[in-house]
């Protein structure tokens, strides 16, 4: 029960400082999450809402990363697992803690396109101040990757071009 107030309360900030990113100027630019143990960043300016996880009604006949679609707060959005789409392997089970810290990323209503990315966890905001190298990403790496970071730890973070991403061939046909 504390670790679902803490994440709610986590969330709240989140939103909290979305908003305030938006009305005050960019103090941030990345919006940090985690999927399948890999670290990601999604720009603010492409990041949408962020929801609780909610179930998903299946879809027959589409990709296995794509898990079917969602009502999230009035609206139907197809719910893609990121890790899967980015591995190109099928959607890992998540056992019910893992789901409750698993929360949807929709993308931002400006790129059209009515989608939520299944990520595990919620990292928090970064800006480049949080990181003390970057370069490109590594060859080979999909289109919508853009530079990769590493922080003061070591981690490694990945930005992830969500306008890049929706305009994918793959990504936008999720049959099978």
């Amino acid at each position: 029960m504390a670790n679902r107030e803490a994440l709610r309360e986590l969330q709240s900030r989140l939103a909290s400082r979305l908003q305030t990113a938006r009305t005050q100027g960019v103090q941030a630019g990345w919006l940090a999450v985690e999927a399948a143990g890999r670290n990601y960043l999604f720009p603010l300016t492409q990041a949408g809402e962020i929801f609780p996880y909610a179930a998903t009604q299946a879809v027959p006949y589409t990709q296995s990363w794509f898990l079917g679609v969602s009502n999230l707060r009035g609206g139907l959005y197809g719910v893609i697992d990121l890790a899967s789409y980015v591995s190109g392997q099928p959607p890992a089970q998540r056992s019910d803690a893992s789901r409750a810290e698993s929360r949807l990323v929709a993308l931002n209503a400006l790129l059209e396109v009515n989608c939520a990315l299944l990520i595990d966890r919620l990292a928090g905001l970064r800006n480049t101040d949080a990181f003390i190298a970057s370069g490109a990403a590594p060859e080979g790496s999909p289109d919508y990757f853009g530079s990769g970071y590493t922080d003061a730890s070591g981690a490694h973070w990945q930005e992830i071009n969500l306008q890049t991403l929706s305009q994918q061939p793959q990504f936008l046909s999720i049959s099978a």
